[in-house]
C-alpha cells in the first residue's frame, strides 16, 4: 500500500522506485500483485505516462487513511508496552525462524521498505533502523560506525539454457553488472571482484536483468552459464533452463546483521544475540570457498 501511494504521488515508476530505494521492476511487480489482490487496476500505464484509474483515485485516500491508522496502532502498542520496537530492515533474505528466535528478546518490527544492502546499512547508521540484514564489507562497517555478525550465507549457483545440470567452474560463468548503481552497488562490487579473482566474464547490462524475467532472457542468449544473484536464489526456474553448481571455487554471498557500534539499548543487543547464536561458519572457511576481499568473514 505504501508503494501504491508513492507511485500515485509521483505518477512515474522510475521516480517512485528511486524514492522508495527499490528496483523499478520490483516496484512494478509489487503494484501488479496489489492490483491482483484488490481485483482492480490502479494505474493506466504505457511507456510514456502513468495515470490513476478511477478505481485507483477512489482508493488512494482510503489507503492513506489505513496507513495512518496502522502507524497509530504501532505507536499505541509501543506506549502500552513501555518500549519502542526494534526496527529491522532487510534486502531479500531473513531467517525463517526469525519470530521464534526473537520473541523472548524484544518486539521486532520488520521494516516494509525492501532496499539494497548499502541503503539498509546507511539507514542503520543514521538511526532510521536499529538493525539490518545485508551484505557489507569491513570498510563499509568502519566508514559507517557499524558492527556486524554473520547471520546467513548463500552458496550461489549458475543458470544455463537447456537441461545440462553439470557443475561449472567459477571461471566459466558470466556475471552481470547493472548500470543502475543506485540499486546494484553491492552486487556490482561483488561481481567485479569475482571476475577479477576467478576469470569469470563480466558483462554490463542496463535492463535490470540481474533478476526477474530479463535475467532468464540473458541466460537464453548466453553461451555461458550466468551466475544467479542472491535476489534470484529462491526464484523458480523456467522449464527451459537449469541450475548448475559453481565449483573451483564454491562461491558464497554472506548476510550480516549490522547495528551501530554506539548502541547500548538492551532490546537491540539481545536481539543481535538471539538472531546470531549458533549460526556457525556455514561452510565459508572450507578450503574451496570463495569470498571477496573485505568480507568480514574471510580468513
Amino acid at each position: 500500500m505504501r508503494y501504491f501511494v508513492v507511485v500515485a504521488e509521483e505518477l512515474n515508476f522510475g521516480r517512485a522506485a528511486a524514492r522508495l530505494l527499490i528496483a523499478g521492476p520490483s516496484l512494478s511487480q509489487q503494484i501488479k500483485a496489489l492490483e491482483r489482490d484488490l481485483g482492480v487496476r490502479l494505474f493506466d500505464r504505457d511507456r510514456r505516462s502513468v495515470a490513476l484509474t478511477p478505481a485507483g483515485a477512489a482508493l488512494l485516500p482510503r489507503t492513506r487513511a489505513l496507513l495512518e491508522r496502522a502507524e497509530d496502532l504501532q505507536n499505541h502498542a509501543a506506549r502500552i508496552a513501555g518500549s519502542e520496537p526494534v526496527r529491522l530492515g532487510y534486502v531479500n533474505w531473513l531467517p525463517a525462524d526469525l519470530t521464534a528466535r526473537t520473541s523472548a528478546a524484544a518486539r521486532v518490527h520488520v521494516d516494509t521498505w525492501v532496499a539494497p544492502s548499502h541503503t539498509q546499512a546507511t539507514r542503520v547508521a543514521d538511526g532510521s533502523l536499529d538493525l539490518a540484514v545485508c551484505w557489507v564489507r569491513q570498510e563499509d562497517l568502519d566508514e559507517r560506525g557499524l558492527d556486524a555478525r554473520l547471520i546467513g550465507a548463500d552458496r550461489l549457483y549458475a543458470v544455463s539454457a537447456g537441461q545440462d545440470a553439470d557443475d561449472v567452474r567459477a571461471g566459466g560463468v558470466v556475471v552481470l553488472l547493472d548500470d543502475d548503481a543506485a540499486t546494484w552497488s553491492s552486487w556490482n562490487a561483488y561481481a567485479e571482484q569475482l571476475a577479477k579473482d576467478t576469470g569469470a566474464r563480466a558483462v554490463r547490462i542496463s535492463d535490470g536483468g540481474v533478476t526477474g524475467p530479463a535475467f532468464f532472457d540473458h541466460v537464453r542468449r548466453s553461451r555461458r552459464p550466468i551466475l544467479n544473484s542472491p535476489k534470484g536464489q529462491t526464484t523458480p526456474l523456467p522449464p527451459d533452463v537449469a541450475a548448475r553448481s559453481v565449483v573451483e571455487p564454491k562461491v558464497y554471498w554472506t548476510w550480516s546483521l549490522v547495528w551501530r557500534r554506539s548502541e547500548v539499548r538492551a532490546a537491540v543487543l539481545s536481539t543481535v544475540d538471539a538472531l546470531t547464536d549458533g549460526v556457525g561458519d556455514l561452510g565459508l572457511h572450507d578450503p574451496d570457498a570463495w569470498l571477496p576481499d573485505g568480507d568480514p568473514y574471510k580468513q
